[in-house]
């Protein structure tokens, strides 16, 4: 019915002789490469992470037109299910590629008869050339890294013929809307409809294509091949670079001790920017299982996004969107003593993790001893250390080679004096990202001691009235807590939801709720114990005002029971810090500017009938015990406004310091200078009162 495409020149001719009396220049021979894999074809090849099971080919000379012999071979899959799609589609079967070759065994074949082919029409270096990326980079460079296979250099670079008919054509469809079918559609072509072989009519068609547009303007045409990145390149990102969110993704699930090359090797096959991994660290600076990925370009992200769920051993990743705000935020530094650390390319880093306080460069060069040595010696080291010079325990060590890494990485958990030390493959970002951790003391100091009294009186009672949440999300709101409790949140007292925050005054996973009687708390736990909050299942359980009181104010209840807070153990409280009385009128402000915050209690949130509250001093504190301190949060639970509508019984018997606070004043030392006015706002968001801000200058 239609003819089919051009064939090879008769027999007889020189090729050699053509190709050098040929005075068009040109490429040099091009393989037209076509493969299939066992699931999903067309733009989501390699979206479901199956194996190669056919490989089409044939040899194309530009300059003298000449074609050689088409070539198809079965490729061996470790799971020989077919999908609907494909069998449809390939008319293959299960049997058929049981007989077939393994992949590694398929390449060589490949390889040998390309050479072959080539030979015999001219010679010269070939490049590959394929419809789109998805087979050489979703398909082939994968399915190699998970098996171990090491591809010919052959297969690093490659001619992408739906841009290159782009180039010639730019007023058709985009390029990624581009199929073999309507390339010959649009340049005119007749293909042989009677061909029914899968993979033949596709490579048949490619050639056509490419002979027609040979013969146009080709002055652009196959010079600027498809580049497959063989090795991932480290390096510094600055906070002042500008990242493309259009080409940042964010992995998730993988396995804590990945480096950014099991990153890398995940995506192989797609061009990572260099220095482009960044692995996302929690707030105890260890890897969560996330990173950020930023590729070249967008196209690169698109085809990395498609890499959702496939797997990292074990393991499936998820693979989202993400923005290069995110991005240089985790990634990026602005650390000299960084920069320099960073300076040397090519060079494989580990962390050291547990360093004793007064190790020094000689200590942990000899740790790791002469086997390994480190790059520049003492200068290949960066202690990691807080804002005011103290060591954390951390450190950064630069190798020159893999095998020097591999050597030192055998001294993981080795003792260094009576301290056993970790190590584990670092990166570029981790290094920027644990300095910047560090480096930028938070807008609330540690201390050593609860920072405030619960801001209005907790009757004491032993009836079970409250209920105690655990294994709380720490992103959970209010909102969260109130859908989660459901019915049971309209048994809320006012004022009755109190979050516990850690030391560091985030959130700790736990929150105090108190209920209009003990009926309703045992209600609320019986309804919503074990229940999920965010993928997570939050336990509640009953529990009395005081063992709330007891730790919102620092003591611990556990399954063995209740311990006081640290201010009121015997050992812990010398008689120079006994309690004392809040003073119940307001402190003027011409004398309140002189006191630390510590000492700054509004008094309008004490009661009437003065109530003895307990310090402890911090210094006083570290002469007996460490202790971790549980900061009681403001009454931040739901009252008559915005959230839902309080029982007048209960709003009845609320006191009267809670429903009426007037201001107080409240100074804060120690504000970092970048503190903006949010950050600042941000402290008190959870009082519910109207704060005004006086910035001292």
């Amino acid at each position: 019915m239609t003819p089919p495409p051009p064939q090879p020149p008769p027999s007889g001719t020189n090729p050699a002789a053509d190709s050098a009396a040929d005075p068009r220049p040109g490429p040099g021979p091009l393989v037209v490469l076509f493969g299939a894999t066992a699931g999903a074809l067309g733009p989501d090849l390699g979206s479901d992470e199956t194996d190669l099971i056919l490989l089409v080919w044939q040899v194309v000379e530009p300059r003298s037109r000449q074609v050689g012999t088409l070539h198809k071979s079965l490729v061996r899959a470790e799971a020989a299910a077919l999908s609907p799609q494909c069998r449809e589609a390939s008319g293959l079967s299960a049997d058929s590629l049981a007989r077939a070759e393994p992949l590694d065994k398929v390449l060589q074949q490949f390889s040998q008869l390309v050479s072959g082919d080539v030979a015999l029409l001219g010679g010269g270096p070939y490049m590959l050339c394929t419809d789109g990326q998805q087979l050489l980079r979703q398909v082939l460079h994968p399915e190699a890294s998970r098996k171990n296979l090491v591809l010919p250099d052959t297969f690093f670079s490659f001619y992408d013929l739906r841009r290159e008919f782009h180039v010639q054509h730019p007023s058709s469809r985009p390029a990624r809307d581009l199929t073999v079918a309507t390339m010959a559609q649009d340049l005119g072509l007749e293909t042989d409809a009677t061909e029914d072989d899968f993979g033949v009519w596709e490579v048949k068609t490619m050639v056509a294509v490419i002979l027609h547009l040979l013969d146009g303007p080709s002055g652009q045409l196959f010079s600027k091949p498809e580049v497959v990145k063989q090795k991932y390149e480290t390096g510094p990102c600055s906070k002042a670079d500008v990242v493309d969110s259009e080409t940042v993704v964010r992995a998730r699930g993988l396995p804590w001790q990945s480096s950014d090359q099991d990153v890398a090797r995940f995506f192989k096959g797609l061009n990572i920017a260099r220095g482009g991994v960044a692995l996302c660290l929690n707030a105890q600076g260890r890897r969560n299982g996330e990173a950020l990925i930023r590729f070249v370009d967008s196209e690169q992200r698109d085809l990395a996004l498609q890499r959702h769920k496939h797997h990292m051993g074990v393991r499936y990743i998820e693979v989202y969107k993400a923005t290069g705000e995110e991005f240089v935020k985790i990634a990026g530094g602005t650390s000299l003593e960084v920069a320099r650390f960073l300076s040397r390319e090519d060079q494989v880093i580990l962390r050291l993790r547990g360093l004793p306080f007064s190790a020094g460069p000689a200590d942990v060069l000899g740790f790791l001893g002469p086997e390994c040595p480190v790059t520049g010696g003492a200068e290949g080291l960066l202690f990691v250390r807080h804002p005011d010079g103290r060591p954390t325990g951390d450190a950064f060590a630069l190798f020159a080679c893999e095998e020097l890494a591999q050597a030192a990485l055998r001294r993981h958990k080795g003792t260094l004096g009576k301290r056993y030390i970790e190590l584990f493959r670092s990166t570029a970002a981790e290094v920027q990202q644990v300095l910047n951790r560090y480096a930028s003391s938070p807008l609330l100091p540690t201390l050593t001691a609860p920072l405030l009294p619960i801001p209005f009186p907790l009757a004491a009672g032993t009836g079970r009235d409250c209920v105690r949440l655990r294994g709380l999300p720490y992103t959970a709101t209010i909102e969260d807590i109130l859908s989660f409790l459901g019915e049971a949140a309209a048994d809320i007292r006012p004022h009755g939801v109190h979050m516990v925050l850690n030391q560091q005054g985030r959130p700790s996973g736990d929150a105090f709720i108190q209920m209009t009687s003990a009926e309703r708390a045992l209600a609320a736990a019986q309804r919503c114990h074990k229940k999920a909050m965010k993928e997570r299942y939050v336990e509640v359980v009953p529990c009395s005002t005081e063992e709330m009181s007891h730790v919102l104010m620092g003591g611990t209840l556990g399954r063995s029971g209740m311990s006081p807070p640290p201010c009121k153990l015997p050992c812990l409280s010398p008689p120079t810090y006994a309690t004392f009385q809040a003073t119940p009128t307001l402190i003027p402000t011409e004398t309140a500017a002189l006191y630390p915050s510590s000492a700054l209690l509004p008094a309008a949130r004490v009661p009437a009938a003065p109530t003895p509250v307990a310090y402890y001093p911090g210094p006083a504190t570290q002469l007996y015990m460490n202790y971790t301190a549980y900061y009681p949060s403001p009454p931040v639970s739901p009252t008559t406004v915005g959230y839902l509508t309080t029982p007048p019984a209960a709003l009845a018997s609320a006191p009267t310091s809670v429903l009426s606070q007037p201001g107080a004043l409240v100074r804060m030392q120690g504000v970092p200078y970048t503190a903006g006015m949010k950050d600042l706002l941000s402290v008190f968001q959870a009082y519910q009162i109207k704060a005004v801000l006086e910035v001292c200058s």
